[in-house]
């Protein structure tokens, strides 16, 4: 967890060097928090297994709250993962997600809220998977960061170079729509990852419960460059 005290304090010492992940504004923006656990009562399997009926629930929820993003997801137990084969493996469930999602309309603008470059970048092409995934690097003062966005639109990777500079507030990206973000209502995964571990395009964004403690220790919270 040192690292993430690293981080913490950069942010805190450098907060002009801090960008938005998109335009949400504090002072007028309201925040609508989901809650995609069991524990959410509003939501069954049949509406989650089912992406149009699952796109109106979330849009349901974010009109009927006045807000334009919702946010969530940092180290939530998402059982409703077991409708997708791609977490539910009866040896290794993964459940338990290592980043925010940010909710919101299709098209939403994604920026860089650091200076860094591509680290790379790829179409997780998969039902339940990231869909069109960015990952930058970035370091702050010495430490390494990546920053991951995934649920993109396949137009956001197009024209990307490995290594090219991003400024912080540069868009880079934009929401993608449920037929190519991995087949999800339109949202972000946010995502920090202090070590990539080899892997290019894609890093895990669920584990199971076991793996908690192993991917802590990789996996900061997210709202620590959000500040939300």
């Amino acid at each position: 967890m040192r690292d993430a005290a690293k981080l913490a304090d950069f942010v805190k010492a450098n907060p002009s060097k801090i960008g938005k992940v998109v335009d949400f504004d504090p002072a007028q923006d309201k925040l609508c928090q989901f809650d995609l656990t069991a524990g959410n009562i509003e939501l069954d399997a049949a509406t989650i297994s089912d992406t149009l009926k699952f796109s109106h629930w979330v849009n349901q929820k974010l009109s009927s709250n006045g807000c334009r993003y919702g946010i969530g997801g940092y180290l939530e137990n998402r059982t409703i993962y077991a409708y997708s084969p791609l977490f539910n493996n009866v040896s290794n469930e993964r459940t338990l997600h290592l980043g925010v999602d940010i909710w919101a309309a299709e098209g939403t603008p994604v920026y860089a809220p650091l200076n860094g470059k591509v680290h790379s970048f790829q179409d997780n092409n998969n039902f339940g998977d990231y869909g069109p995934t960015i990952i930058l690097e970035h370091n702050l003062d010495g430490l390494q960061v990546y920053t991951l966005y995934g649920h993109l639109s396949r137009k956001s990777l197009e024209g990307l170079t490995t290594g090219g500079e991003v400024v912080c507030g540069q868009q880079i990206a934009a929401f993608g729509d449920i037929d190519e973000n991995g087949n999800w209502p339109p949202h972000l995964h946010f995502q920090l990852i202090f070590d990539m571990q080899g892997k290019r395009g894609d890093y895990p964004g669920v584990c199971s419960p076991a793996e908690r403690e192993r991917y802590l220790a990789n996996i900061p919270d997210p709202r620590i460059i959000l500040q939300w």
